[in-house]
């Protein structure tokens, strides 16, 4: 029986994508033989797999905090870090997985799972303190972990690039995609678009937290150029947590919010979620850089095609199940959203090709190909 600590506080706050990578792991955990897993919460360890109710009160407290409270990470790392060594001397662990990037102490072997090196490629894009809690105890856990675990190829290549780790070391382990995000007709999905004035394939998607990275400015600034016509028809909507540095974002969004072009549903219900993607003519997701990227993923999952960047991971995982464009060309986005929303054979083709792929990523083999990464790495250490 091998023993794993695994660090769940992603779970203690609405689950995005990272929070999505942790709970689906915790949760798959269960039905894998002879392994031993505890989860740790930041007050101590538990068995029990939890999630945090929706709150978009609750993220914006914590970004409240991460702005105005000197060293909040500093000082709840520490906190976390007394728990997690009271814990270990309580009940030892064989091997600690750490989520999050940001790995704790531990006397043992250790797995770390980096999403990307957004911080680095694009600290513009984050708050000041979580880059500065990232230069300073990501790159001492990243030497000293027994073996790292990426989402994509993309990401393996940029930590060999940018820190010299021997490639052998880093396993690239995809993400799976929620069995809640599947193809849905218009029956299905009308109770949920009613309440929002939304009718079923007359909309595109934009979906995540509204931050610099995601690159919504482009995305506003390509839909606005769209014929009159075809915004009265095509609203763009938005799913999404409010998240940092919105100011400027707010202000171009004010004229198209008040003319009831663009709608801004805030967090939704993966529940929720899952349907108003299912019913959306397109995804738009122009971000400037990705570790994944469930967005798109989940509407493939949908049979709904995708427009995404060419850049970082995301051709790797949308192939040529939907659109590529440069992040910065307003135009061949422009050009894309039209393209969906007139050419309704051009869409078909996409939403089989988008179907198809998505069936690639499970969670199931996720979860599968993690534990025996746990095992490769209790056994070996660079």
């Amino acid at each position: 029986m091998l023993k794993v600590a695994f660090n769940a506080t992603a779970l203690l706050a609405p689950l995005t994508g990272i929070g999505q990578y942790a709970w689906h792991l915790a949760s798959g955990f269960k039905s894998q033989p002879d392994l031993d897993v505890g989860l740790f919460y930041g007050n101590g360890f538990s068995r029990e797999v939890l999630k945090a109710p929706a709150s978009e009160q609750t993220a914006k407290a914590r970004v409240w905090v991460r702005r105005w409270v000197p060293h909040a990470y500093g000082i709840k790392r520490a906190l976390h870090q007394r728990q997690f060594d009271a814990g270990q001397r309580k009940a030892p662990y064989d091997l600690y997985h750490e989520p999050n990037a940001l790995a704790l102490k531990f006397d043992g072997p250790t797995v770390i799972t980096v999403h990307d090196l957004s911080w680095i490629r694009y600290p513009g894009t984050h708050p000041a303190e979580r880059v500065r809690a990232m230069d300073r105890y990501f790159e001492p856990a990243l030497r000293k972990a027994s073996l790292l675990i990426t989402d994509s190829v993309f990401v393996k290549n940029e930590i060999v690039e940018v820190f010299g780790i021997d490639p052998s070391a880093i396993l690239p382990i995809p993400l799976g995609l929620d069995p809640l995000f599947k193809p849905m007709g218009a029956a299905q999905t009308h109770a949920v678009l009613a309440p929002h004035g939304l009718a079923h394939g007359q909309y595109f998607l934009s979906v995540g937290t509204l931050e610099p990275r995601k690159n919504m400015p482009a995305t506003i600034a390509a839909y606005a150029s769209l014929p009159q016509a075809l915004r009265s028809r095509y609203p763009l909507v938005l799913a999404g947590m409010k998240g940092w540095r919105t100011t400027a974002l707010e202000s171009l969004l004010k004229p198209l919010v008040q003319t009831g072009q663009v709608r801004m549903l805030g967090y939704l219900e993966r529940s929720e979620l899952a349907v108003v993607t299912a019913a959306a003519r397109a995804m738009i997701y122009p971000s400037l850089y990705e570790g994944f990227g469930l967005p798109p993923l989940e509407s493939m999952g949908c049979a709904v095609p995708p427009i995404t960047s060419n850049v970082s991971s995301l051709p790797e995982v949308v192939g040529e199940a939907g659109i590529v464009v440069d992040p910065h060309d307003i135009d061949a986005l422009a050009n894309a959203m039209l393209a969906l929303a007139s050419d309704d054979v051009l869409r078909a083709t996409l939403s089989v090709k988008a179907l198809a792929r998505s069936a690639r990523f499970t969670w199931d083999r996720c979860v599968a190909q993690t534990v025996a990464a746990y095992r490769l790495a209790a056994t070996t250490s660079r």
